[in-house]
């Protein structure tokens, strides 16, 4: 119905046909807003990436084809049969005939026949994106990914011990080239997921798992752990930064220098980290601290995110979490540790000098 205005009087209109058109505007709108709201992003696995996100994107369209041509032949025909019916009603009621070998013949054909071939097609075609999923291609680059409530510990080895990079929640890896990603679990069971590169793959305590990213093109995506794993499940997420080989190489160069205080501001704040119980559980390389169970603070401040992709890494969420991180995530394993006022910005301004 197109927009009116009924006359009143003078000067007066009725405004509800406007209104009601108006209102179901915005609403197609919204729908349509939100039906496309997750086919694009850093966390979308229609927004493809990578060489495998092609490849699954691929599958699920296939298989959304499939599932629409079904639906439409099987509602035609829902429609025919009750058309065919109300023409072979009479005065007396549907008359039913004495014998009708075609139903039995439909039956056989839709029922069995027709969904055993397309689920066939269908098994063969996962079962090769699958194969190709897992294909073991020689890799460019191995990483080592640990989960652990609630973050993702990640290592870069390399020939000699010096060379090796240990850092949290952000994983670098250069484009147009074939990463193999090592994940295990120290606690409980997790899932690695990274929906604009890759798909799905848990870590087991004790065990070692194997998956590969392969990015088209430099960008930031989310991912996150897919498998329930505790309080802060939802919070236990992570970035991967795809950028060009020659930078990515100038990153892990710079992740292998030890960071180290630069002025007398930020030297009073590493003797509080150590002094007040952080260095136990966070390691800042070269300093020998036991850096035991938390992550890696070595280039903390290179990193955009704290808390496993809670927060931006801006000051003040450094300041609001390291002053109550039970109040932001909780359940997580960093207690709170009381800093006076002072102290406490000398320690997030020696963090903010880790880069």
């Amino acid at each position: 119905m197109s927009p009116t205005r009924v006359a009143r009087g003078p000067g007066e209109y009725d405004q509800g046909p406007t209104v009601a058109w108006n209102a179901r505007r915005a609403l197609g709108g919204a729908a349509l807003a939100l039906s496309c709201s997750a086919c694009a992003g850093p966390q979308s696995a229609l927004d493809v990436r990578g060489t495998a996100a092609a490849r699954i994107a691929g599958l699920w369209w296939t298989l959304l084809v499939v599932a629409v041509v079904v639906y439409i032949i099987v509602i035609a025909l829902l429609l025919a049969t009750i058309a065919r019916r109300v023409r072979e009603t009479g005065e007396n009621g549907p008359q039913m005939p004495t014998s009708d070998r075609r139903g039995l013949r439909w039956i056989g054909l839709g029922g069995v026949l027709l969904p055993a071939l397309v689920l066939a097609a269908v098994l063969a075609v996962t079962l090769r994106v699958q194969t190709a999923l897992h294909s073991h291609t020689p890799a460019d680059l191995t990483v080592q990914v640990i989960g652990r409530l609630w973050w993702w510990e990640i290592r870069y080895l390399g020939g000699a011990p010096g060379d090796r990079v240990i850092t949290a929640n952000e994983l670098h890896i250069p484009t147009g080239r074939r990463v193999r990603v090592e994940l295990t679990s120290a606690d409980v069971i997790h899932s690695f997921w990274v929906p604009n590169l890759q798909g799905k793959v848990d870590l087991v305590p004790g065990r070692t798992t194997v998956t590969w990213l392969h990015a088209d093109r430099p960008g930031i995506s989310r991912g996150q752990c897919a498998e329930y794993c505790g309080l802060q499940h939802t919070r236990m997420g992570f970035l991967v930064v795809a950028e060009p080989p020659a930078e990515f190489a100038r990153w892990l160069d710079e992740q292998r220098r030890p960071s180290a205080a630069v002025d007398e501001t930020t030297r009073r704040g590493q003797v509080l980290f150590q002094s007040s119980g952080c260095a136990y559980c966070h390691a800042t390389r070269p300093v020998a601290t036991p850096g035991v169970g938390g992550p890696d603070l070595t280039h903390f401040a290179s990193r955009r995110t704290i808390a496993a992709a809670t927060l931006p890494n801006t000051r003040g969420h450094l300041a609001g979490w390291i002053a109550d991180p039970q109040g932001i995530k909780p359940g997580n394993r960093m207690p709170r540790i009381p800093l006076a006022p002072a102290d406490l910005l000398a320690v997030v301004t020696y963090l903010e000098s880790l880069r």
